[in-house]
């Protein structure tokens, strides 16, 4: 059995942003146009009016101030409201592989390995962009990797459950050196056209690389051991699959096609099943809250996040214990964590332990117990 390590990570950033701010005036616009399309039936009471949203509503309700998106034009356009993305020829690489590249890249500079070390490439995301060919196999075609490559979607917990079926490959053997890539476009499915959700999700990729502790070329973390569990709730949905048509072919007007969620369900369900799981996998681990050195949560909620850091570490923890990425690049699915993970990670002394920690739909959550080696 060989001991699996994360000796790489690396994020790619799109180039756009969009504020509280512009997000607002353009769904204000949008709310307008609706109300006084629809001004009859709401006089009926046919039709409920779209109320306003505002940046101070966003901020209370999630803590994100910006996001990162691969095209502002058409989700700032009240007649529009979702990105534009031309549709590409089968010979060009999709989205989400050229978003894999930046990523993919860094992850694998950081190790001080070439593309053809690679012999395992997981893309982990919660939106992919096709049934098949994988697009993990379009990434490995693309980096110039070898060996074998598939896709994983377990929702917003795609990228620790993939790091623990790639460590699972390390130890056994079976793979030397994998990359575990997280291309998150969540904005061509999230409902933008929706107050209570119009602000939540952003674009990123991430990427890590992972290979054996003793084949390890600098500064890693060692994978000492990984939590995942599933369990069924319809409270996050999105429907928007390839089986799905609506009459017309227009899935964009169909709500019921987008992301979808109880958020209070969700509260109230999810942060119970969070705490417990990584209680439970410190036990096991026979790791205690005063040995941790830092938490790298899921980036979905300011609110949930502190709820899960207290119930963790036994008191509030410190801004550097649970450090936050969610203002500047609001929920990215699996990526988040990820993304908190490389950007506050080069701190940490030989010896330090911390956990990743995703979770979301499914409902699904994910923990990764690791240490600086």
């Amino acid at each position: 059995m060989f001991k699996p390590a994360i000796t790489g990570s690396g994020v790619f950033t799109p180039d756009q942003i969009i504020t509280n701010d512009e997000l607002v005036v353009a769904f204000n616009a949008y709310a307008d146009r609706f109300n006084a399309e629809n001004a009859a039936a709401i006089a009926a009471g046919e039709v409920e009016a779209k109320p306003h949203s505002s940046s101070e509503f966003i901020v209370s309700a999630s803590g994100i101030e910006q996001r990162y998106v691969m095209d502002k034009t058409g989700v700032l356009d009240p007649e529009v409201m979702h990105p534009w993305l031309p549709e590409r020829s089968n010979e060009e690489p999709g989205i989400m592989t050229e978003m894999a590249m930046e990523a993919c890249g860094t992850a694998l500079a950081q190790a001080g390995r070439r593309a053809d070390d690679v012999d395992l490439v997981i893309c982990a995301a919660s939106n992919h962009e096709r049934p098949y060919p994988a697009i993990a196999i379009e990434i490995q075609k693309y980096l110039g990797a070898g060996g074998f490559a598939f896709d994983m979607n377990v929702a917003c917990s795609s990228a620790t459950f993939g790091i623990q079926a790639a460590a699972d490959m390390i130890r056994s053997g079976s793979v030397r050196c994998a990359i575990v890539v997280s291309p998150e476009i969540c904005s061509g499915h999230l409902e933008w056209r929706d107050r209570d959700c119009h602000f939540i999700f952003g674009d990123v990729c991430t990427a890590v690389v992972m290979e054996r502790a003793e084949d390890a070329r600098g500064g890693h973390f060692i994978v000492h051991s990984t939590r995942c569990a599933t369990q069924f709730s319809n409270n996050i949905r999105n429907n928007n699959g390839y089986l799905r048509r609506t009459r017309k072919g227009h899935m964009q007007d169909r709500r019921d096609m987008l992301f979808v969620q109880e958020g209070r369900k969700v509260f109230k369900e999810v942060l119970p099943l969070v705490s417990a799981h990584i209680a439970a996998h410190m036990e096991d681990a026979g790791i205690g809250a005063d040995q941790l050195r830092r938490l790298w949560l899921h980036q979905a909620n300011k609110t949930m996040n502190d709820f899960i850091g207290r119930k963790v570490m036994g008191r509030v923890p410190e801004p550097h214990e649970q450090p936050n990425i969610l203002q500047d690049y609001a929920n990215t699915s699996s990526a988040g964590s990820i993304i908190a993970f490389s950007k506050f990670s080069d701190d940490l002394e030989p010896g330090d332990k911390g956990f990743i920690c995703s979770f979301g739909a499914g409902y699904s959550v994910g923990s990764v117990l690791v240490e600086r080696a």
